[in-house]
């Protein structure tokens, strides 16, 4: 399995349009799981993690229109670019 973790900031009074944004997207081709976290410390830091059956999957979704338009819509709700840290899943539970 193959993903990534993304730190991103956001204005705490516009969580529930991301949810909506992220609740409208169709699950992509090959990915298995996503995940958004919203941290206690600072509720405008968010973790997202989406998980890819794949490097290469995780690579086709990254570099398609579909994605890009997808991501567009989520940046703009975001007051930073994401932090992207992308890699194997070496264990899972």
């Amino acid at each position: 399995m193959y993903g990534t973790i993304a730190r991103v900031r956001i204005d705490p009074t516009q969580i529930d349009e991301l949810k909506a944004v992220g609740d409208s997207m169709d699950v992509a081709p090959g990915q298995v799981a996503r995940y958004v976290y919203q941290m206690d410390a600072d509720p405008g830091v968010l973790f997202l993690v989406a998980v890819f059956e794949s490097k290469e999957a995780y690579w086709a979704n990254a570099q398609s229109p579909d994605q890009n338009q997808r991501y567009m819509r989520f940046r703009a709700l975001l007051l930073e670019d994401p932090e992207w840290h992308d890699g194997a899943i070496v264990s899972a539970g």
